[in-house]
């Protein structure tokens, strides 16, 4: 197995590949059979309901298995529990942050104290000058391709333009379902990947199963846009309720969203509701049904254990 790409070094792992945070899905499992095979992961901090929920979670990792593993920390002020989570991490001695939707200045800062590493999500070169400028460790390339709230830029054209303008190590995110495509992301210059929707159909993973059948019954064409979920462009599997509802906003929220005056709450307030929406949907099948997803579901035909994925991926990229 080469160690191509730098994030294998930064995190002294075998494979270059972060298994993406993934609201609801992501949990201690998942992680474990990451680093038992030679990746990393992260889980987003608002999987937990409480801080000492999370403290529970890192320390059971941690118990279980050695290797780095990250949490995806919410940077603005939609995250009533962000200071806290960060102070949990930090403690616990955490590998990395994976920052986003907002600054991460005050994450980088105490990250350094403890020695934890710090991952931006960016979806364009300015915002990943200013991070670089911050002092974050890597840049979370969000591409066109991503899972979930995806970037403008198609990652052919955003991966080089980064490589171009800053230097500290991309990891790209978005539209990567296979070995083949690791390798590709790496010949564009990339550090390593970050792959999030190939994991939703796994043995471990904590969803429905209808969820799952999901994932491998509709493929990329099947992905579309929302902003009903929180107020910005997320992907979701186009099922008959979501085409039922449409995807975006009416009239009045699309007012409120905008409103200078009102749009931060009304911003928080729609996102509390959205993540509500897709809980319910994540771990019971009814014909409300809204699953987030990206289009690397295209590349998933059966529901396989981590374990299986992880090995699937390295076999496709040797090959």
């Amino acid at each position: 197995m080469t160690n191509k790409g730098s994030l294998c070094e930064i995190l002294n792992i075998d494979f270059p590949v972060i298994m993406a945070p993934m609201f609801l899905v992501s949990n201690e499992k998942m992680i474990i059979e990451a680093l038992r095979n030679g990746i990393t992961g992260a889980i987003p901090a608002l999987n937990y309901r409480t801080v000492d929920e999370l403290r529970t979670a890192i320390r059971h990792i941690k118990k279980e298995v050695n290797g780095p593993f990250g949490i995806n920390l919410i940077v603005n002020k939609s995250n009533f529990l962000y200071k806290q989570q960060l102070k949990v991490c930090c403690e616990e001695g955490i590998a990395y942050f994976i920052t986003s939707l907002g600054s991460p200045a005050e994450t980088i800062e105490m990250a350094k104290k403890y020695g934890v590493k710090v991952f931006c999500d960016v979806v364009d070169v300015k915002y990943a000058r200013k991070v670089e400028s911050l002092g974050a460790d890597a840049i979370i390339a969000v591409n066109k391709e991503a899972g979930g709230h995806a970037g403008p830029t198609p990652f052919a054209e955003l991966i080089p333009a980064l490589k171009k303008e800053c230097n500290i190590p991309i990891i790209s995110a978005g539209g990567i379902g296979n070995g083949q495509g690791i390798k590709e992301m790496l010949d564009l210059g990339a550090d390593g990947v970050s792959m999030g929707s190939i994991f939703i159909a796994t043995n471990e993973a904590p969803v429905s199963q209808g969820y799952k059948d999901a994932c491998v019954d509709y493929g990329a064409k099947d992905i579309v846009l929302t902003t009903k979920l929180s107020g910005t462009p997320c992907t979701v599997i186009k099922t008959p309720y979501v085409e039922k509802i449409g995807t975006s906003q009416n009239f009045l929220e699309s007012f409120l969203n905008k409103n200078k005056k009102v749009k931060k709450w009304f911003k928080a307030l729609t996102f509390m509701r959205g993540m509500k929406s897709l809980q319910k949907a994540a771990f019971s099948t009814t014909y409300k049904t809204v699953w987030c997803a990206g289009p690397s579901i295209e590349h998933v035909k059966e529901i396989l254990s981590v374990k299986q994925v992880i090995n699937n991926l390295k076999s496709e990229f040797n090959a």
